[in-house]
């Protein structure tokens, strides 16, 4: 059956050795539709971003673009603005059938600390072909502030598939009109559409924006830092803001979005011409997702913007990013935010993990 590849059948998966670790897969990494993948203990600071490309192995292009080599077992900090090649403790030996896609994790998108998975032949960050065979490696460039890492730590994911499981538009609607996917009306263009909300009630606070001279932040530290001391607040009385060139922000929503247990969704870009910004994104919605079955009731989407080369002025319910739905090939046999460690069921308008509540 196509589809997205529940928790369940990912245990198999590395049962049946297709998934592969230097140390045992935790529980705690395998989520309703993914895997979380773990940092190795070694990074190698590169000169660029790279792909290995056609018939050479991620290896060979290292010894073109390595300038030196990190151990990240005491813990190590990856600098703002540079770029590092680590392996990941998780290799895979797909079957014919399957292929996966990798996308970082939320924490890790919310923090700008771009993370993404290369392949030995990959010509593509991010997707890995069916049938792949060998190890997997990130690469990560810290964009607002420099972290402190070390070995096991997640910050990406990976998502394995059979096939075409993306509903189109015609399926999309008639999901929504047996079980609502947002609250209001939707706006169906391939995918389901989302807006931002630069009006939210009771308050004049509409997102945060990444501050440029900041210290470094320990990815380990959950709930441990002053949101002051990383970010500005953005505030808003008119239902518009003017996103500066260059600048990270954190902002939300309007709509309240749910994704039903039999189906998982992916992030994505709307439309480069509505404006000069992009919307970066975590990707991966998973099974139950701001949905009644595991305790929630709609759950805002947190959108990561970055504004290029001219001011822009960004609209109170401006089209922003549509969710890409995807069918499951069976249920998972854990949700999002029932029973597992969920940090952002139910959320609003919310920073990664590491800063103290407001």
């Amino acid at each position: 059956m196509h589809g997205v590849i529940p928790n369940q059948q990912i245990s198999d998966m590395i049962d049946a050795g297709q998934i592969s670790a230097a140390l045992p897969v935790i529980p705690g990494q395998i989520q309703p539709a993914s895997l979380d993948l773990r940092l190795g203990s070694r990074a190698f600071r590169v000169r660029a971003s790279f792909l290995a490309g056609h018939g050479k192995s991620v290896a060979e292009r290292l010894s073109e673009f390595q300038m030196h080599e990190v151990d990240l077992t005491p813990g190590a900090v990856l600098e703002k603005g540079c770029v590092y090649l680590v392996p990941l403790m998780e290799a895979l030996a797909l079957p014919d059938d399957v292929s996966a896609v990798a996308n970082a994790k939320s924490s890790t998108g919310r923090l700008d600390l771009l993370t993404r998975t290369i392949t030995d032949g990959g010509t593509e960050f991010d997707r890995i072909a069916p049938g792949y065979t060998g190890p997997l490696y990130a690469e990560i460039c810290p964009r607002s502030f420099s972290v402190l890492v070390r070995p096991g730590m997640r910050l990406n994911q990976i998502r394995f598939g059979r096939g075409d499981a993306m509903l189109d538009d015609a399926a999309l609607r008639a999901l929504h009109d047996q079980t609502p996917l947002v609250d209001g009306k939707p706006v169906i263009d391939d995918g389901l559409g989302f807006s931002v909300d630069l009006k939210l009630p009771g308050t004049t606070l509409v997102g945060y924006r990444a501050k440029p001279h900041t210290g470094v932040i320990d990815l380990d530290l959950i709930g441990h830092y002053a949101a002051a001391d990383f970010w500005e607040e953005v505030h808003s009385t008119e239902g518009h803001i003017i996103l500066d060139p260059g600048a990270f922000y954190i902002l939300v929503s309007r709509e309240a979005v749910t994704i039903p247990p039999d189906y998982a969704a992916e992030m994505a870009p709307y439309l480069a011409m509505v404006g000069e910004f992009r919307v970066h994104y975590a990707g991966f919605f998973d099974p139950g997702f701001g949905h009644a079955a595991a305790g929630g009731s709609g759950s805002r989407g947190v959108l990561e913007v970055r504004c290029h080369e001219a001011p822009f002025v960004l609209e109170h319910g401006q089209v922003v990013g549509r969710l890409i739905y995807e069918r499951m090939t069976e249920r998972p046999t854990q949700l999002y935010g029932a029973g597992i460690a969920s940090n952002y069921q139910g959320q609003g308008l919310k920073l990664s993990k590491h800063f103290k509540a407001a």
